[in-house]
């Protein structure tokens, strides 16, 4: 196997053991396309999470962050009550940050407006003709709440929405 360039993800995953959490998420789910909406509020979800901290800490969450939230399940997510934020905030098995929780369940509000008008968050995304990253985080920006640069950005390319997961000398490369 050809090691890929030094700096990136791949190459860094590349001398993971195989059961390494990054390792399973660059190999199995990292730069694919998710076509369920639910699942792709789920990396949004994680992706909110991940800002401060290492994607390590993040995947090693993720089963109790996908139960936290119910199952990323959107509508349930929606309808977060006060008490709900609270249990969320004594979770120690999550990322226990107010404003994190608040953006995801805004966001997921603002998926149930999307899911109305364009039929799934998957299809807005999809007719979204953004010429570049720029586009995209302008868009994100004006729709959704704790969605940076950065957050955007890696929320698109693990995703598939923006090519750029792999290099080129990474088995999972396929543009």
């Amino acid at each position: 196997m050809q090691i890929p360039e030094t700096g990136s993800y791949c190459h860094y995953v590349s001398k993971l053991k195989i059961n390494h959490p990054d390792r399973i998420y660059h190999d199995n789910f990292y730069g694919k396309e998710v076509h369920d909406d639910n699942e792709l509020f789920g990396r949004l979800i994680l992706e909110i999470n991940q800002a401060g901290l290492s994607w390590t800490t993040i995947l090693q969450k993720q089963d109790n962050l996908r139960k936290a939230y119910s199952n990323f399940n959107i509508k349930k997510v929606s309808m977060y009550s006060n008490d709900d934020i609270e249990s969320l905030l004594s979770n120690a098995g999550i990322i226990r940050n107010r404003l994190k929780i608040n953006a995801i369940i805004y966001n997921a509000n603002k998926i149930i407006e999307i899911q109305k008008d364009f039929g799934s968050f998957y299809l807005w995304l999809k007719k979204l003709k953004c010429k570049d990253i720029e586009d995209w985080i302008k868009i994100f920006k004006s729709n959704f709440k704790f969605t940076g640069p950065e957050i955007t950005r890696e929320f698109l390319i693990s995703t598939a929405f923006v090519k750029g997961a792999h290099v080129k000398s990474c088995p999972s490369y396929k543009y």
